[in-house]
């Protein structure tokens, strides 16, 4: 999970002596692991599961290789899994990609929650959680803009943004076009049902 991920370029930061961007991504693993609070939360409340992936078997491609996401293979093309590995990833690479990632994914999660309407307490204790976690997730999208300006000149800043909102664009082109090869047959992320340890769930997460 992301959490795991950031927590090791957390603990990489500080062993190299940038104190402050370890603890930005201090601060970003938590709002990470409370959005996943958030969501759980909200499965909870329509009755739905998020799918346990570690206990679905991987599709595998007839090289028995395991099949891989075509919008990730896409987004980073040319970089090796060892060289993806928090321990091994280069920084400029790191903050410009997840940059993309987090800035638009602020701008989705307004888009959804404008949607959603509040005249029932589910539906507006959802919107709420979403407003959060879009909050959060403009914040990373500044700290990590001002950890590349810090590295970088302010050209390089925007040839760099620019690779990476290039190379999302592919990705989704990537993305859809293995969607339509697949006829359309997309997998669920969640399940009916609320399994006992989920209905445990911090009442409260919601509301942070």
């Amino acid at each position: 999970g992301s959490v795991p991920f950031l927590e090791t370029l957390r603990d990489r930061a500080a062993t190299e002596g940038d104190l402050w961007l370890a603890e930005k991504l201090t601060r970003h693993a938590n709002d990470e692991r409370r959005h996943g609070q958030i969501f759980a939360h909200a499965l909870k409340q329509l009755n739905k599961q998020v799918i346990d992936f570690k206990n679905t078997p991987k599709p595998v491609e007839k090289s028995g290789e395991p099949k891989r996401n075509p919008f990730f293979d896409a987004y980073f093309e040319g970089y090796t899994s060892a060289e993806l590995k928090p321990e091994a990833i280069d920084w400029i690479a790191f903050l410009a990609s997840t940059y993309i990632l987090e800035l638009d994914a602020s701008k989705d999660f307004v888009r959804m929650a404008n949607v959603l309407p509040e005249d029932e307490p589910i539906n507006a204790n959802l919107k709420k959680g979403i407003l959060s976690v879009a909050s959060d997730e403009t914040g990373h999208a500044a700290y990590l803009r001002e950890a590349l300006e810090r590295r970088l000149t302010a050209g390089e800043v925007e040839a760099v943004i620019d690779s990476w909102r290039t190379r999302k664009v592919n990705a989704i082109v990537a993305m859809v076009g293995s969607f339509i090869q697949k006829s359309g047959k997309s997998p669920s992320l969640v399940q009916d049902g609320v399994p006992t340890e989920m209905s445990e769930a911090p009442e409260a997460a919601l509301a942070a």
